[in-house]
């Protein structure tokens, strides 16, 4: 069977991404801890999401990166909250990106996870980037994801791809690939903030509620 890394972090898209690959994969998860407000919960829940699917997890530290983030998951900013309405205002979800955005977080993951797969003959580096999150966050887009690809084609010996296979899919949409394919939904934690339970009105538990409630389902993370 192939091998596979995955940038695990205990959400709805990483989980359904991971998830899509669980029956052609060797699947090997990491989790990065950088200081954030939610890395406990995070780390938490992608163990529990591991030991049901049977894939090996391991925590990654970054202290680093927290030192030099000024980005309010991990600083003592407040994380924004917001309404509803403003998911679809560009402007209102600019803001939100903005100050959740830490620096170069996804390539330095990705580029972390291209060594490990170099290291144990991956083929792949399983990520949730998605079409919705990606109008905000650059490192989430299509684009961005063909560009590394033809870097690691380029600068790595292997035969190694990113694998994003909810790029061009909205919440519902990932929502309803996770029913198919039996993703572990119910396990995973989308919230900024990182409490027990999910504060249900960060930008990211709002997309998510918003979804589950379109589609008419039952989101068992709200209860």
């Amino acid at each position: 069977m192939k091998k596979a890394i995955s940038v695990m972090s205990g959400g709805l898209d990483c989980t359904v991404a991971t998830s899509i690959f669980a029956n052609t994969h060797e699947i090997h998860a990491i989790t990065f801890n950088y200081g954030q407000k939610a890395a406990k919960k995070e780390i938490e829940v992608s163990k529990k999401i591991c030991e049901k699917m049977g894939w090996t997890h391991e925590v990654i530290d970054l202290p680093w990166l927290s030192q030099i983030s000024t980005s309010s998951l991990n600083t003592d900013e407040e994380i924004p909250e917001i309404t509803n309405d403003d998911l679809d205002d560009i402007n209102k979800s600019q803001e939100s990106a903005s100050s959740v955005w830490v620096p170069a977080r996804n390539t330095v993951f990705t580029s972390i996870a291209l060594s490990y797969a170099e290291s144990i003959n991956a083929s792949a580096i399983i990520v949730g980037w998605n079409n919705e999150e990606g109008a905000t966050f650059p490192d989430n887009s299509k684009e961005y994801m063909e560009k590394f690809n033809e870097l690691i084609k380029e600068g790595s010996p292997e035969k190694i791809r990113i694998e994003a296979p909810l790029i061009e899919l909205n919440k519902e949409e990932i929502i309803k690939k996770g029913v198919e394919y039996g993703a572990p939904i119910e396990l995973s934690y989308s919230c900024y903030k990182g409490d027990e339970n999910p504060c249900g009105i960060c930008e990211s538990c709002m997309r998510r509620k918003r979804a589950f409630r379109k589609l008419g389902l039952e989101d068992k993370y709200e209860n």
